[in-house]
């Protein structure tokens, strides 16, 4: 179902990050990459990105601006929530995504 939802938005730009000290939080990061590279998403250069520093717990999405998600990351969410899978969104000035992108951090459990 996550696949169907997410082909609606070919080419999405998303930053997939994972939190270091997070047991498991690589390989959860990893079958999101394996979603993302079936849709066709550019993800960065194909490889999830370590954040040594991050401060989310389980699945946040980030976006630098106040605009709010774009549509393909509210999707995301969305699909997410209806298997029990809650997504945080914060907003952080300093993320360095594209317009229209957003980040995907891997954390810890809640």
């Amino acid at each position: 179902m996550l696949i169907r939802v997410l082909r609606e938005f070919p080419d999405q730009r998303v930053d997939l990050c994972f939190l270091g000290s997070a047991n498991d939080a690589f390989s959860y990061a990893q079958d999101f990459l394996t979603v993302f590279k079936a849709i066709d998403w550019r993800v960065n250069d194909g490889a999830p990105v370590e954040v040594v520093n991050g401060q989310a717990k389980g699945v946040a999405l980030v976006v630098s601006g106040p605009s709010g998600l774009p549509p393909s990351a509210e999707a995301l969410r969305d699909t997410l929530r209806i298997y029990g899978i809650e997504v945080a969104t914060l907003c952080d000035p300093d993320c360095n995504t594209e317009p229209g992108g957003f980040m995907l951090v891997i954390g810890p459990p809640e």
